[in-house]
């Protein structure tokens, strides 16, 4: 493990958030190797140095993975500025160091992974290694076959052409269910797709990411991978592509 920001080491250890953890610093109580540090660019190697806090020594957190079932009027981020409800308010101090892989916009609901394993988070997220990404998508209008083909060529949007496989589920007069199968992470793509194809999205759920699949998992509820499930999954998506 290569060497990181004493903020950062902090911060992923659980110790508190990269501000709070910059002021502990700023403080003088924070100690690496038994020297107060109160420089902001210090660095540590988390395998070599001791650090400590008010003479508590703090270890680097444990890596883990876990799925959330996120529900509408959620914002995918640890903190909101405009007070909405946010990822922090369902997760424990235990899970302080995770990070979301990707986003759900506000409206939607699904699987959303939490991770504090930078390497697999970039293999899950990076386009150029093709995690699939799964959603249950309700359009406004009926969804005729010629739709289904200019999805699969490609959709011009203005950052760029976006192609996604789609299958018809069931519709009505007034909508269609469709499958969405997807490799990219875009801002709201779906929903600006199917805009730009007079279909607007009424509901849309994510059920999966790469192998990842939000199961049983109950709206707002969330599960921690074990960690023979989490090392099973890091071998799958690190040892070949998604």
């Amino acid at each position: 493990m290569s060497s990181v920001r004493l903020q950062k080491y902090l911060s992923e250890a659980g110790v508190a958030s990269r501000r709070a953890a910059e002021e502990l610093i700023t403080a003088g109580k924070v100690r690496v190797n038994e020297r107060v540090v109160t420089k902001l660019g210090t660095t540590v190697d988390p395998i070599k140095d001791v650090v400590r806090v008010r003479n508590k020594i703090v270890k680097p957190a444990k890596k883990g993975l876990i799925l959330f079932h996120k529900p509408k009027g959620v914002v995918s981020t640890m903190s909101d500025p405009e007070g909405r409800p946010c990822l922090a308010d369902y997760l424990t101090k235990h899970y302080r160091s995770y990070f979301p892989v990707g986003r759900l916009d506000y409206d939607s609901t699904g699987l959303l992974i939490l991770t504090n394993d930078g390497e697999l988070a970039e293999r899950l997220l990076h386009p150029r290694f093709g995690a699939e990404r799964v959603y249950e998508v309700r359009v406004a209008g009926v969804i005729r076959e010629q739709d289904l083909k200019k999805l699969s060529r490609g959709v011009r949007l203005e950052d760029g052409v976006v192609k996604a496989n789609a299958e018809l589920i069931s519709s009505d007069r007034d909508s269609s269910w469709l499958k969405v199968k997807i490799s990219e992470g875009r801002n709201r793509v779906i929903r600006r797709m199917m805009e730009k194809l007079h279909h607007p999205v009424l509901k849309l759920k994510r059920i999966s990411h790469g192998p990842i699949q939000i199961g049983k998992i109950k709206i707002g509820e969330i599960r921690a991978l074990s960690e023979r499930e989490y090392q099973g999954l890091r071998n799958t998506v690190l040892g070949r592509r998604v």
